[in-house]
């Protein structure tokens, strides 16, 4: 059975005629002479004042009804003189003529020479329009009309062509003296020109013919081949819906030409290209897929092979070996109408391209070769990169934005939680299902990804958490904390979000939440330490209810390791500090003595991994603030053994040290302070008499701080 990649390919594959029912671009213009009976020369861009000189001497255009010609301003509000009233001159004009008609031809499919005639100078003044029309065939071999808009200054006026049920609205202003803004369309295709809301344009209107014998050029017309692919479509959506669905949850067919980042959207398709666009567009509108062209490309890097030595007047030659790195991806995104998505790149996944083994014959963009040096082998790197048509189903829209990452999923899920907190009733409905919706798919693939920063320093858990919180989400709330926060991927900055989302969910369920985490998490004795502080004080009125978390956390206490802080894989702190000692014991002599009491033996069992100097002493001093705390028999066996150890080093003896160097690392490197580094690195010296004026002094002093020196300063007045 063959896949919605291949069936999609051959289906396109019969598109392989260039062009559509209209064309249009911007072509460079280097001003040309452009004289009007009755007026003069004129200028470009033209000005206001001209626009009333050619006014004052043209007519009011009429419109063809039958064998009649009609004026009636009610069906089209425009102005017109005949083309022999009119002298175009300019060596640069009949180029420039030229190579519009060459990209016209193209862009409609036409193959010979086009020839133009000119028929009419139109001046659109402010409300000028034309209602929907046909235009009337005017000469023999006429098969499609060029408008050429001259630089003025206007709003409004949209040209808007209808061809079989499709419609494109062009916007011809131009403003820029250096450009015109052309547009040609099949005569048979229904137009019509929206009413200029400001300013003025000028437009010279030509009729295309061909001479040569045969049928006049038609617009190309892909029926059969739209027909069938809007069913490849409308099955694919129903296949994405299937709880069982394996289709690609995105679609990438590849086009023929080339394309610069620039001129990478819709309106710049070329030939086969354009027509390709112009079938998908329609399909994708009836099958409610979402349509876009972007950039897509392979980068490759591996080990390259010497297939010659090379000589003293030759390079060595390189040819690619194996491959060790690949990445695919899409990037620089346009919509049918210009717009820009916000998501910068997407993965490409297994049986995404159209067809699937297009790209087996490509030959790379770039190529660069690196020789051998020293231990490394010779390497190569080449880029492939294609324009490509990249669908996916609408409804399927969250899960492609997901493939973008939390760069991107995060801030939108931001904008639409903002939306659907300031929005009113009618709406806020459906921004709600929106962002349930958005935020499942990104719990879906959370559990593949590592930590993240947001903004503002937030972690992508505490944003995430922070977004479900205020949307009240509930079964997303439950879903995250269980099952991407229950494998252990939080870390203490997380936990304030966690108990404020926890408080969303009802005490039973928030319980069991707290000891799967902390059961993911016991690797961090202070990220659970924490957490479990933080759950006491939320769940106040029964703190009890956390003593099976309790007993988890106390039964994973590191111990035997004399190494204070070690590191997991997510390069957290994995042992020991004052702050987890606070944060543990204020928490269980909260919720149970009898396991503060297990806690504090096994703290005492450890005396290496629970050092009395740097952890247990500066732990004591801290519970010592809190009244409560110190009524627990757990805490004040630790504080008896503090007490105790201190008076032991109180009754020891003073030393002087056998070596006084010091660190001698200073920032400053002037006469004064490089004396003073080497004091410091100096075993014997104990004191360094320094003469010199007050400000010498204070900046040697200022050294002395800055580097935190271990030295007392003093000054000797005599």
């Amino acid at each position: 059975m063959s896949s919605i990649a291949t069936e999609l390919a051959a289906a396109l594959g019969a598109v392989d005629r260039p062009g559509d029912f209209y064309a249009s671009g911007m072509a460079e213009l280097h001003t040309p002479t452009l004289e009007v009976e009755g007026v003069g020369i004129v200028a470009l861009p033209i000005l206001p004042i001209q626009v009333a000189q050619l006014v004052a001497a043209a007519e009011r255009a009429p419109y063809g009804r039958g064998q009649d010609t009609l004026v009636d301003t009610s069906v089209r509000r425009t102005w017109q003189i005949e083309a022999d009233r009119v002298r175009i001159k300019g060596r640069h004009w009949a180029p420039m003529l030229e190579a519009v008609l060459t990209r016209v031809a193209e862009g409609l499919g036409v193959n010979g020479p086009i020839e133009p005639e000119l028929y009419k100078l139109l001046v659109y003044d402010k409300g000028s329009f034309f209602v929907s029309h046909r235009d009337t065939e005017k000469l023999p071999g006429m098969f499609a009309t060029l408008v050429l808009v001259l630089p003025s200054t206007s709003t409004g006026g949209e040209l808007v062509v209808r061809h079989q049920g499709r419609e494109v609205r062009l916007d011809l202003k131009c403003a820029d003296p250096s450009e015109l803004a052309f547009a040609a369309f099949y005569a048979d295709c229904v137009h019509e020109v929206l009413p200029i809301t400001s300013g003025c344009r000028v437009a010279l209107v030509y009729n295309l013919t061909r001479r040569a014998k045969g049928a006049l050029p038609q617009p190309p017309s892909y029926d059969a081949e739209q027909t069938r692919v809007t069913a490849l479509l409308r099955a694919w959506v129903v296949a994405e819906e299937a709880p069982d669905g394996r289709e690609p949850t995105k679609l990438i067919y590849l086009l023929e030409h080339a394309y610069t980042e620039a001129e990478l959207g819709f309106d710049n398709l070329k030939g086969a290209d354009a027509a390709v666009a112009g079938v998908v567009r329609a399909a994708a509108q009836k099958s409610e897929c979402d349509l876009h062209v972007a950039l897509f490309s392979i980068h490759e890097s591996g080990s390259a092979e010497y297939v010659s030595e090379g000589g003293r007047w030759s390079e060595p030659e390189l040819e690619a070996g194996e491959v060790d790195e690949r990445v695919v991806m899409l990037s620089q995104w346009r919509r049918p109408d210009g717009s820009q998505p916000i998501f910068a790149e997407l993965p490409v996944e297994d049986g995404e391209l159209s067809p699937p083994d297009v790209i087996e014959d490509m030959e790379p963009d770039e190529e660069e070769f690196e020789e051998a040096t020293g231990n490394a082998g010779a390497s190569f790197e080449r880029t492939y990169r294609r324009a490509a048509l990249v669908l996916w189903p609408v409804k399927r829209a969250f899960a492609v934005l997901t493939q973008a990452g939390l760069g991107v999923t995060l801030p939108y899920l931001a904008d639409l939680t903002e939306r659907w907190a300031s929005s009113g009733a009618g709406e806020r409905s459906a921004l709600w299902g929106q962002a349930r919706e958005l935020a499942g798919c990104m719990l879906a693939q959370w559990s593949m990804r590592g930590r993240h920063q947001w903004k503002n320093n937030t972690s992508d858990v505490t944003g995430m958490l922070t977004l479900l919180t205020r949307l009240k989400d509930t079964d997303h709330i439950d879903a995250f904390l269980s099952g991407v926060l229950g494998h252990g991927l939080h870390d203490k900055s997380d936990n304030e979000a966690i108990v404020i989302a926890l408080q969303m969910l009802s005490p039973e369920r928030a319980v069991a939440l707290i000891e799967r985490m902390i059961t993911a998490s016991t690797r961090s004795p202070a990220i659970c330490s924490d957490l479990l502080a933080r759950a006491v004080v939320a769940l106040a009125d029964n703190p009890g209810r956390l003593a099976e978390a309790a007993k988890v956390l106390v039964g994973a206490l590191p111990g035997g390791v004399a190494q204070p802080v070690i590191y997991d894989s997510w390069s957290r702190p994995t042992g020991v500090s004052p702050e987890c000692l606070v944060d543990l014991f204020s928490a269980l002599t909260r919720i149970e003595e009898a396991v503060a009491s297990r806690a504090a033996d096994h703290v005492l069992a450890w005396p290496k991994t629970y050092d009395l100097n740097t952890v247990l002493v500066p732990a004591l001093c801290k519970l010592a603030k809190e009244a409560a705390i110190n009524r627990s028999g757990a805490v004040e066996r630790l504080r008896v053994v503090c007490l105790e150890h201190l008076r032991d080093r109180v009754a020891e003896p003073l030393e002087e040290p056998q070596d006084w160097s010091r660190a001698s690392a200073l920032a400053c490197n002037c006469v004064n302070c490089r004396e003073l580094s080497r004091f410091l690195s100096d075993p014997v010296a104990k004191t360094w008499n320094f003469k010199a004026a007050t400000s010498d002094r204070g900046h040697v002093e200022q050294v002395i701080k800055s580097a935190n020196c271990d030295l007392d300063v003093s000054t000797e007045t005599r």
